[in-house]
């Protein structure tokens, strides 16, 4: 019983400061800063391209950030991505980690179990006799198969329906009992609430608070955020224009990005920004769970005199950033 209970998952702390990351044709998303308490439901909205993806797999360890600081359950990165990576878990994510359509349910369910005793189970693991591994590996994939409230039994064919066959919100279902299954610190999922009507993504949401609610710390992209999630909001640079020459007129920007042939430095151009939802009062991003966002980040002199905010941070920015990604 203690053994078992010292498997149960706690979130991991989330603390970001200036996290940037940048791909061969552009930062991916730059001056990205929150604090999110362990068993916090942290949203990452905002248009597609703006560096959601990539932001969450930075957060994950999959992804090597540029600038900036992080840390996940104390774990610094992007210095120790390989520890990070294995104390949080992907669900959904396009590209990454992604159902095969023609497995079944039993199967996807049986060879995450498989794999999960194979590289993360102790060597006591190993001793046991087969018949107390195979309870051992049921009991585990009942557990996370109720935590993702996936009803087996409502499904047209039970466990050996195929994953083609199943409803959207039953594959996210799906995706996240898989990544529960590891008993994660921290839970990630990408397009929280693509292609789901009003109340399958209600019933998203509630199921993603469920585990927050259990202790496990969910961070999910999405499109629109649900009001009660500490909200980090990416924004594209034609978003972020007015509010930059807002700033300059008030002479807060100081810096001149310029080389001797006039050219502006890549490094200095806008491209995505993170910043807590508005109307929450003075500090924005704020939430029950005792988060924060940082602001967006500044633009230089040369930037608005080129007159060009786009040129340097572009959907393929966060493209090139995400082709690059090591291992899911």
């Amino acid at each position: 019983m203690g053994a078992e209970a010292e498997e149960r998952p706690h979130g991991a702390a989330v603390v970001v400061d200036g996290f940037g990351l940048k791909g061969p044709r552009g930062w991916a998303f730059r001056e990205v800063s929150f604090r999110a308490g362990p068993g916090t439901l942290v949203a990452i909205e905002g248009p597609s391209g703006s560096g959601r993806t990539c932001l969450l797999l930075a957060l994950t360890g999959r992804m090597k950030a540029k600038e900036g600081t992080a840390e996940v359950g104390g774990l610094p990165l992007p210095k120790k991505m390989a520890a990070v990576r294995r104390i949080s878990a992907l669900g959904h994510v396009p590209g990454v980690s992604e159902l095969d359509p023609a497995f079944t349910v039993a199967e996807h369910l049986g060879e995450r179990a498989m794999l999960q005793r194979r590289f993360d189970g102790s060597v006591r693991t190993f001793l046991r006799r087969p018949s107390e591994r195979r309870a051992a590996a049921r009991a585990r994939i009942d557990e996370a198969v109720a935590a993702a409230g996936l009803d087996l039994a409502a499904l047209p064919k039970g466990e050996r329906t195929s994953v083609r066959d199943l409803e959207r919100l039953e594959a996210l279902r799906l995706s996240i009992a898989l990544a529960l299954i590891g008993r994660p610190r921290l839970l990630a999922v990408d397009d929280t609430d693509l292609k789901l009507s009003d109340a399958d993504r209600a019933e998203a949401w509630a199921l993603l608070r469920s585990v927050a609610d259990s202790g496990t710390t969910v961070v999910a992209v999405c499109s629109e955020a649900p009001e009660d999630a500490l909200r980090i909001t990416t924004l594209d640079t034609t978003a972020t224009a007015p509010a930059t020459e807002a700033r300059a007129e008030d002479g807060k920007d100081s810096e001149d990005a310029e080389d001797a042939s006039g050219t502006r430095d890549a490094e200095d151009a806008p491209d995505t920004a993170a910043t807590g939802a508005p109307g929450e009062g003075d500090k924005a991003g704020t939430s029950d769970k005792a988060g924060s966002a940082g602001p967006a980040h500044k633009v230089s002199k040369a930037d608005r005199a080129a007159g060009d905010l786009t040129e340097d941070t572009t959907e393929e920015g966060a493209a090139d950033a995400l082709a690059e990604t090591g291992r899911a």
